[in-house]
């Protein structure tokens, strides 16, 4: 079975995807769009996508695509501790780095850290750690350095200069696993964090109280939710859908009823799915 995941190689996604599927074929894809365009497309049977960081909150461009593709379901979410390096080529000095790569999120993460020690160095964004890394190893003539992982620095034979240059400690990335196949993933070997239900709820029109009207029906019904964001539909301002995630297990009544009301009240919705929460490792 084919799992598609956010590369290159040694990229945070893989290390995900590689603990949520050890025994199957992880193919690299070069964007969040592809990895959603390989499940779409049968290329690949799932994708493993990053969601959301403790420090940077939600990637926005895999709520936008998760809006876009409504074939696509979430099987699952996990969470992984997230450990950033800095590292160049082992045949330069840091005195002598001009510019450091990374992956947007991984500089925005490390931004004290930089900006205490680097301040004079400009910073520029890359499709991945990973492949700031990669592109590190493969340019030692100019003078550049990456924020990557301990894997991307083994892989490419980097040296590190500094070491857990994250500003929190509890620096956290939450994964999804996509497909079309509506499963609810299982895996008896990663530790459960909980149970929940992923939406997509788009309001009718633009009205005094109608994001009231969609929150009272998970209200009255004492419906934990656990996270709530809005996105632009990128149809005009004021103009959104909302994401949403309802904490516990399935229950068809409970659960059924409430999608039943917010029907009746002309939202639009896409049930993603209720799916478990697993914790990987680092």
């Amino acid at each position: 079975m084919k799992i598609a995941f956010l590369g290159p190689h040694a990229s945070f996604t893989q290390l995900a995807a590689a603990q949520l599927f050890p025994n199957e074929e992880l193919v690299p894809q070069a964007s969040i769009l592809d990895c959603f365009s390989a499940v779409e497309s049968g290329e690949a049977v799932k994708a493993v996508v990053p969601l959301e960081n403790s420090i940077e909150g939600t990637v926005s461009m895999t709520l936008d695509y998760l809006y876009k593709t409504p074939s696509i379901k979430i099987e699952a979410e996990a969470v992984m501790p997230i450990a950033h390096h800095l590292m160049i080529h082992p045949e330069n000095f840091i005195e002598e780095v001009e510019r450091i790569y990374s992956h947007p999120q991984a500089l925005a993460q490390s931004f004290h850290f930089l900006d205490t020690h680097y301040k004079n160095i400009p910073k520029q964004d890359f499709s991945s750690t990973a492949a700031a890394a990669k592109y590190v190893s493969e340019n030692k003539d100019l003078k550049i350095a990456a924020v990557a992982n301990q894997f991307a620095a083994n892989l490419y034979g980097l040296k590190i200069i500094n070491r857990n240059i994250q500003d929190f400690e509890q620096n956290h990335t939450r994964f999804i696993i996509i497909s079309k196949l509506q499963n609810k993933y299982e895996n008896e070997n990663l530790q459960t964090l909980g149970e929940k239900s992923g939406m997509l709820i788009t309001l009718p029109e633009d009205h005094p109280g109608g994001l009231h009207q969609v929150l009272s029906v998970f209200a009255w019904r004492k419906m934990n939710l656990s996270k709530i964001e809005s996105r632009t539909l990128k149809t005009g301002l004021g103009n959104y859908f909302f994401f949403i995630n309802v904490e516990g297990s399935w229950n068809e009544i409970l659960h059924g009823n409430a999608l039943k009301e917010l029907e009746s009240i002309n939202a639009d919705i896409d049930f993603l799915g209720n799916y478990k929460e697993f914790l990987l490792e680092s």
